[in-house]
């Protein structure tokens, strides 16, 4: 089957306060998830998928309405950070989160994210809906950087959690089957949102000397 990971679009800031911060997206990010409708119409997906979240929800809602498919939506597939009383967008972290902002630059999540935990969860999420999919189907997954991250750290052999700079609406195609096989095909196109990424470019730094682009972690 073809499994196609979307990071979701740009969302609002929360600052801290009562109860768990889930936000919504910008008037932006609503532009760059409708983006999404052209990009993913060939080949037209069997199944949508989102995780819980309030982002990539509204992410994948064009998608879901231009098709007419019954989004489902799986607490496995949140970010690590789905419990947090705030939320920060990354591009934003440098100034907010200088410390956690270099862990994340160096590929590393934040210290008190438990990792093989995370990893484990993200992994048996994304295997279930393999197998619930077999043969010729596309699948749309809509969730967050750290959950495409971490499988693909794990399908390549990789270390750090966070190896790849990953974009808002930033799609990642892999091929797998039932026999195990997976073969990862692209990693974050970006040509169909790439004017809408503008916004956020005067905040891009060389921190570290990698060209790592804060707006894609």
């Amino acid at each position: 089957m073809h499994l196609v990971l979307v990071r979701h679009a740009l969302p609002v800031r929360v600052d801290p306060g009562a109860g768990r911060a889930d936000p919504g997206l910008t008037e932006l990010g609503h532009r760059q998830a409708q983006r999404l409708v052209a990009a993913l119409a060939e080949p037209v997906p069997t199944a949508i998928y989102t995780s819980t979240l309030a982002r990539a929800v509204a992410t994948a809602n064009p998608l879901v309405t231009a098709l007419g498919i019954t989004p489902i939506a799986r607490d496995d597939l949140c970010e690590f950070d789905a419990d947090h009383g705030h939320y920060v967008p990354v591009h934003e972290m440098a100034a907010a989160d200088p410390e956690v902002w270099e862990r994340m630059l160096a590929g590393l999540m934040p210290l008190h994210v438990d990792v093989p935990a995370f990893t484990g969860r993200v992994v048996g999420a994304l295997e279930s809906i393999i197998a619930a999919h077999p043969g010729r189907a596309t699948v749309v997954v809509v969730a967050h950087a750290g959950v495409i991250n971490v499988w693909l750290a794990q399908l390549l052999g990789i270390d750090r959690p966070l190896a790849f700079p990953l974009d808002y609406t930033g799609i990642t195609r892999v091929v797998a089957s039932r026999d195990g096989f997976r073969k990862i095909r692209t990693v974050n196109e970006i040509g169909h949102v790439a004017d809408l990424l503008d916004p956020t470019a005067d905040r891009r730094s060389s921190v570290g000397g990698d060209g790592a682009d804060p707006t894609a972690y």
